[in-house]
This record gives C-alpha cells, sequence and structure tokens, in this order.
C-alpha cells in the first residue's frame, strides 16, 4: 500500500474551517436563544395593538395627497382711496388745495366763455343789421346797442366808435389794441390752471421722495418680527400715494387749461373778424365828425386860438377831367385870393 506525504498547510486550512463552523453555531444558538426569552412579551403587544382596516388606510392615503397640494394663495383685498389718502401725510394738503382751486377756475372760466356772455347774439344781430349796407353804418345807433349789452364785443366795438373821425388805420389799430386788452383779462384766471398742472406733480414727487427716505431710515431699526422687505414694500406704496395724486390733479388741470386757451382764441378771433367788418363803415366821417361819450355825431372843430374855434369847410369836389391846366391854375389861384 502506497502512503502519500502530510501536507501541513492543509491541516491548517481544514483546522481554520471547523474553529469557524464552531463560532457560527454559537452564535446561532445564543440567538435562538434570545428569541425564545422575548417572544411571549413580543406577542402580547402584537395581541394589544387593533387591527388595521381599510379606512385607515385610506386616511392614510388622504392626508398625503393633501400634504401634496400647495397651499391655498390668500386673494388680495381692495384698495381703499380714503386710507390712502389720509396715510399720504401733510404733503396732501397742498395738492388738496390745487385741486380745490382748479376746480374752481375750471367751474367759472366755463361759465364765463360762454359764447352768448362774451357775444351777445342780440348785439351781434343789431351791429350786421346796421352794417348792411356798411356805407350806411349809423354809429350812435351802434353805441347804444353796445351800452344796452355789456360785454367784451361792447367793448372793443365801443372803443372802436370813440375813433370816430380818425383814419381808418387809426380806428383798426385801437380795436386790435382792446382785442388784446380783453383777451388777455379773460386768459389771466388760465394761467392759474397752467401753473397748477405744471407744479402739482412736482408735489406730489416730493411728497414720494420724502416717504421713501423714511422708509429707507426706518427698515435700519426693524424688530424681530418684521422683516426688511415687508417694511420697505409699505413704506413705498404709501409713499407713492403722493406721486397720484399730483397726477390726478396736473392731468385734467392741463386739459382744462388747453381747452380754454383755445376757446379764448377763437371766441376773440370772432370779435376781430365782426370789428373788421365794421371798420370801413366810419371812413366816411374822417375829419368830419366824431362820436360824443353820450353817443351824439358832433362836428370835429379845429382851434386856431384859445378863444375861436373854426368849423372846417366841406371838402372841395374835384376838377372836372376835361379841366385844362391853366383853367386849374387860375382856380387855384382865384381860391387864394378868396
Amino acid at each position: 500500500m502506497t502512503s502519500y506525504p502530510i501536507n501541513p498547510n492543509r491541516l491548517e486550512r481544514a483546522k481554520q474551517k471547523r474553529i469557524a463552523l464552531i463560532c457560527l453555531g454559537v452564535v446561532l444558538c445564543a440567538g435562538w436563544l434570545c428569541g425564545l426569552t422575548d417572544s411571549p412579551q413580543a406577542w402580547a403587544q402584537a395581541d394589544a395593538e387593533p387591527p388595521i382596516n381599510a379606512a385607515d388606510i385610506q386616511a392614510v392615503m388622504n392626508a398625503e395627497i393633501a400634504a401634496e397640494e400647495p397651499p391655498p394663495v390668500a386673494e388680495p383685498t381692495g384698495i381703499d382711496m380714503l386710507s390712502l389718502i389720509l396715510r399720504g401725510g401733510r404733503f396732501m394738503i397742498p395738492i388738496g388745495l390745487m385741486s380745490l382751486l382748479v376746480v374752481t377756475l375750471a367751474v367759472e372760466r366755463l361759465l364765463s366763455l360762454r359764447r352768448g356772455k362774451v357775444m351777445p347774439r342780440r348785439l351781434v344781430r343789431e351791429l350786421r343789421r346796421l352794417a348792411d349796407p356798411v356805407e350806411s353804418f349809423d354809429p350812435p345807433s351802434a353805441y347804444q346797442a353796445c351800452l344796452q349789452h355789456p360785454s367784451p364785443t361792447a367793448s372793443i366795438v365801443g372803443a372802436m366808435l370813440m375813433r370816430t373821425g380818425q383814419p381808418l388805420g387809426e380806428i383798426e389799430r385801437t380795436a386790435t389794441e382792446t382785442i388784446g386788452r380783453e383777451a388777455d383779462r379773460y386768459a389771466s384766471p388760465v394761467r392759474w390752471l397752467t401753473l397748477a398742472a405744471a407744479a402739482t406733480p412736482l408735489m406730489g414727487l416730493l411728497g414720494t421722495v420724502w416717504g421713501m427716505i423714511v422708509a429707507f431710515h426706518e427698515s435700519t431699526s426693524l424688530s424681530a418680527d418684521r422683516s426688511r422687505s415687508e417694511q420697505l414694500s409699505e413704506g413705498i406704496y404709501t409713499a407713492l400715494v403722493t406721486t397720484l395724486a399730483g397726477l390726478a390733479v396736473a392731468i385734467p388741470a392741463a386739459i382744462f387749461a388747453q381747452y380754454l386757451e383755445n376757446r379764448i382764441a377763437k371766441l376773440f378771433h370772432n370779435i376781430e373778424q365782426l370789428v373788421f367788418d365794421l371798420a370801413p363803415g366810419l371812413a366816411r366821417f374822417d375829419g368830419r365828425r366824431r362820436l360824443d361819450s353820450d353817443g351824439t355825431l358832433l362836428p370835429i372843430q379845429y382851434v386856431d386860438s384859445p378863444d375861436t374855434a373854426v368849423t372846417p369847410p366841406p371838402p372841395s369836389p374835384p376838377p372836372p377831367p376835361h379841366a385844362s391846366a391853366s383853367g386849374v391854375a387860375e382856380s387855384g389861384n382865384q381860391a387864394k385870393a378868396s
């Protein structure tokens, strides 16, 4: 029988395997013994817990779905304009005064610039009747009609009639100057509307800048329960109230100012057209008659000395076209001799 030599390394590996199997068995036995020790308490605890039914499972699922849904967004409340105006601060006082000024001037100018008040229809009809035809225009009757219908048109036509007897260019220049003065008198209150339209937005901007300065200043010393963004948002939207109020006053003021200026220009352009239609009717009185302050036509007297007044002779008729130069000279000499 053939014998094989024994390998010492192989014996050593077999010994290590047996030791590992023994340790594993010891660990399994210890775990089994611990499980037997704790099993009665585990069984009692399992018996004490209620069984899980379908309603509990559904409730848990509904709770998970509700947790996944986003929270409802709160809708913003409306803006209370009265509370915002009150929070605008002391800068709202001059803006409020400007708004009263704009309303008062707009209403007053709209009533004053009615066509029937600036150009009374009866006066215009009477003047046009007297000037039809213009060669028969009667200055005393026109002057009495102006006294019965006081208005800017009556003042302008009356000033023109008081220049009766002067050259036509002087009469028209007087009428133009009177029209300019009357138009300026009616346009002077409108300039306050223009001022309000320009100054009120600047007042609102000043209040906004001041409000933002206050908001940023207060944000430097905040309490623990307020954030910086919340404080700045509240201060800025409150500060913008003055700008809103300034624009709300300035926009209507600018519209009314432009409308009233155009209306004044249109009305006085019509008066100017009426005056220049009447002026040629006074040309035949040039150097001959003048209108007294009570509306009476009087002859123009040329004063040669402090004690004497000479009435000018009527204008001589022009010489006939067939007259010779010598005849004209003789007539001139005779006139000098007389």
